[in-house]
């Protein structure tokens, strides 16, 4: 519970929140970061659509509160309002069959409708909440992802004068610059009935015939947000930038990088029910029963003086799967093991299948999404591998220092802020890592890594013991994201 109420209402608008839905690291956030930010004394609602998914899983806990109705260009559509308070936030629900009830969360023909409703509908649901959270009037309307990224235009072009809007603030998070929400122009008239709107015709506009979501919330928001310093500082590059790096030059000054977190309690050796051993640092030689069981159930050689790399991620070019695959040969060819989880593309997850067939007992490939396997992989590897292009945040490298796996990371984005390398000279450390895009680059860090594995156990075992020091808790991100709030509202300081 807060040691202090703040008089500091937030709405945080996200398109998915964990355990309701969940596709990825955004779900994580929206289902952690709310909790912090009301434990830092902010009275918190947490926005989602009402998937089918959700219905089917939690409809039993979700009560009915309401309804209204939501202009979308010539539509006007039906928003039910769905409620449900877990700890100290309130979790409402915005429910219209026709747009979520479906199989999946994303991937369908008229997601720029679908989106373009719910950020219209979570805007016009502001001025309802008083009624059923007493002295709940929105100061802080926090967007998050391309999804909910048309509401800070709506917010500004329709609902300034509207009684009970006039002080609300925007902050919009960028979780993955290269999903941007791209779609035809004709969703601005048709659809989101901005057409006549000058201003938002010019910011919305991305080429011919062509409007980008997050471009207008880059421009229309008070502040943008993302999830960690160095990916804050990547954006205004043309690499990483995507395109908009000119508009996150341009309001640089508007722009905070603030590291995610994990849920601690979760992700903890000392608890975890889907490891075959709990451990904590002070008795981390029960780490090597987790890696001699996930030896045995991936197929590999028991053998505990045998490096133990896992992966765990989806198989893309972003994650750098490229550089594995160039460097495969040469690291099994150090009695280095190697194990992969993960679904992606074809000519990726061809690839794995067949280094594990050529390389059996050397070499593990599980194409698939099983969450319980991950925590096993956390718990039983030596090391945990990201050698990724770019990385907003990750999330991977966190878990597995949590449960004392050291990280060999590509120095990008939050792994450059969340992993400090090993220095042999000091001791300092808790992981190791590498700076360019470049497979020889990684296979020699691993290598390196290795060498300390063999060579210095008392090393390895320090730098374990700094991994699961580190504070990878929501506490210190969400004073940052308090902070930021309370600039925008200094008189309730």
């Amino acid at each position: 519970m807060a040691q202090k109420r703040l008089d500091l209402n937030v709405v945080f608008a996200s398109a998915e929140g964990a355990p309701f839905s969940k596709s990825g690291g955004l779900g994580d956030v929206a289902g952690s970061l709310p909790k912090a930010l009301a434990a830092c004394g902010a009275r918190v609602v947490v926005m989602l659509p009402y998937y089918k998914k959700t219905a089917d899983q939690f409809g039993h806990e979700i009560e009915d509160w309401g309804s209204f109705y939501v202009s979308l260009g010539w539509r006007n559509e039906y928003c039910g309002l769905k409620h449900v308070k877990r700890g100290d936030v309130d979790f409402i629900f915005l429910d219209n069959e026709h747009y979520f009830n479906r199989d999946d969360f994303y991937g369908f023909f008229d997601d720029g409708e679908r989106f373009a409703y719910f950020a219209k509908a979570v805007t016009e649901s502001l001025q309802y909440l008083p009624q059923y959270l007493p002295d709940f009037h929105c100061d802080v309307l926090h967007c998050n992802d391309w999804q909910t990224a048309l509401s800070p235009v709506f917010l500004r072009e329709f609902y300034q004068n509207v009684p009970g809007y006039e002080n609300v603030k925007t902050v919009f998070s960028v979780h993955n610059v290269k999903f941007q929400g791209k779609f035809g122009a004709k969703v601005l008239s048709d659809i989101a009935g901005l057409a006549g709107i000058p201003a938002a015709n010019d910011q919305l506009a991305d080429g011919v015939d062509t409007i980008n979501f997050m471009k207008g919330a880059l421009l229309y928001s008070d502040q943008i947000a993302t999830v960690s310093p160095t990916y804050a500082e990547e954006l205004k590059t043309p690499f990483y930038g995507e395109g908009l790096d000119w508009i996150f030059r341009t309001r640089a000054n508007n722009l905070e990088g603030i590291l995610n977190g994990i849920d601690i309690e979760d992700f903890d050796p000392a608890t975890d029910p889907f490891i075959p051993e709990n451990y904590t640092k002070k008795n981390l030689r029960r780490k090597v029963k987790d890696k001699e069981a996930l030896q045995k159930e991936l197929g590999l050689e028991v053998n505990p003086t045998r490096p133990l790399v896992a992966l765990v991620s989806r198989l893309t070019k972003q994650k750098g799967i490229e550089l594995l695959q160039y460097g495969m040969e040469r690291l099994l060819a150090r009695s280095i093991q190697i194990a992969v989880l993960g679904t992606g593309d074809k000519e990726f997850e061809d690839s794995l299948q067949y280094f594990a067939w050529k390389y059996p007992g050397a070499m593990s490939a599980r194409i698939d999404f099983d969450l319980k396997l991950s925590r096993r992989m956390y718990a039983g590897a030596d090391m945990f591998l990201m050698p990724s292009l770019f990385e907003p945040c990750g999330l991977a490298q966190m878990i597995s220092m949590r449960y004392g796996t050291l990280p060999v990371v590509r120095e990008t984005g939050g792994l450059k802020d969340s992993v400090v390398a090993y220095n042999k000279f000091t001791g300092e450390g808790d992981g190791f890592s590498f700076t360019n895009f470049n497979g020889d680059e990684m296979v020699n860090c691993l290598l390196e890594a290795s060498e300390v594995f063999w060579t210095d156990q008392k090393a390895w075992k320090k730098l374990q013991e700094h991994a699961m020091d580190k504070d990878f808790s929501w506490k210190q991100s969400a004073e940052k994201y308090i902070d930021m709030y309370l600039r925008l509202h200094p008189e309730k300081r």
